[in-house]
């Protein structure tokens, strides 16, 4: 890791990341017209894993890391993701309360790891509380204009799939101590295989009969959306990201993940025409301010 400026291919890839990221949610919506939630997860990961396992080696660690980064990562987020989307969670409010992530993970690892919460994580965390308390209010005014545009149950679910990626964060941090140096390309890959099983015995446990080989009939617009969840946004993205936090501190790093709501949200408007209401839009702006705050709060503060 060092600490100097990023270079332009740095910026590059911190620009890819952003838009592949912020896509993300739409194509997932694609997606969904032809899959359901569970059958996504399994053909995603498959695509994931894919011609790559085949050729690249599992990395040097135990594999109970892999299964439960996997699980986490895999199963848990994406699980409780596709089905907040496809119960009534909007593209565009989904890519900014996923980012809620970054709350659960200082919960987790001040639960777990015993991390101190500095200052301007507690008013994060702060701000972030009365973002969602406003996503709840918008939901006791049903006379207001699109508010059924996002469900309570999917508010619920994508919470739900924020919890599950900081549990893989804590994964993540824990992997980064072992002794054994490690490719993550090798990680994403054979963790990704991890999530196919239980995907597909998912699907078979709760899918109904008559959806349960629908797959089979998916448009080619949907296969290509479920490439680009396997290949783009999870091996390119996630290979990246990776790359970026090894070679540079996360606190330069991470501050750019805020574009990802912004394509999310740009996206989700003029791709799919979401309505946000103004209930929503002020949670949007607290949860953003709260994500700032955390990011950006320690380098002011040095300053």
């Amino acid at each position: 890791m060092t600490a100097g400026r990023l270079t332009g291919r740095d910026l590059a890839a911190v620009l890819v990341v952003v838009v592949v990221w912020g896509l993300n949610f739409v194509v997932m919506k694609f997606a969904l017209r032809d899959f359901t939630p569970f059958q996504l997860g399994a053909v995603r990961y498959v695509f994931a894993v894919l011609p790559l396992i085949l050729f690249i080696k599992p990395p040097p660690m135990a594999r109970k890391w892999l299964l439960m980064y996997g699980l986490f990562q895999g199963v848990g987020q994406f699980g409780f993701l596709f089905l907040a989307l496809k119960v009534g969670m909007t593209a565009a409010l989904a890519s900014v309360l996923l980012q809620t992530q970054v709350f659960f993970t200082a919960l987790f690892g001040f639960v777990l790891l015993g991390e101190r919460a500095s200052r301007a994580l507690q008013a994060g965390m702060l701000l972030a509380a009365l973002g969602l308390t406003c996503f709840v209010l918008n939901h006791l005014q049903p006379a207001a204009v699109g508010s059924s545009a996002a469900s309570l149950f999917g508010l619920l679910l994508t919470l739900c799939a924020a919890a599950m990626w900081s549990a893989s964060n804590i994964v993540a941090r824990r992997v980064q101590q072992l002794p054994h140096d490690y490719s993550p390309l090798a990680f994403v890959v054979w963790s990704s295989s991890v999530a196919i099983v239980p995907f597909v015995v998912l699907s078979v446990a709760f899918d109904a009969p008559e959806v349960r080989w629908q797959w089979l009939d998916a448009r080619a617009s949907s296969w290509l959306a479920v490439a680009y969840l396997g290949w783009m946004a999870s091996i390119l993205g996630y290979t990246l990201w990776t790359g970026l936090l090894k070679r540079h501190p996360a606190n330069k790093v991470a501050p750019f993940s805020l574009g990802v709501p912004v394509v999310g949200l740009a996206t989700g408007m003029l791709v799919l025409g979401e309505v946000i209401t103004p209930w929503q839009w002020a949670g949007i702006a607290l949860v953003v301010a709260a994500l700032a705050c955390v990011m950006l709060g320690g380098m002011v503060r040095r300053r």
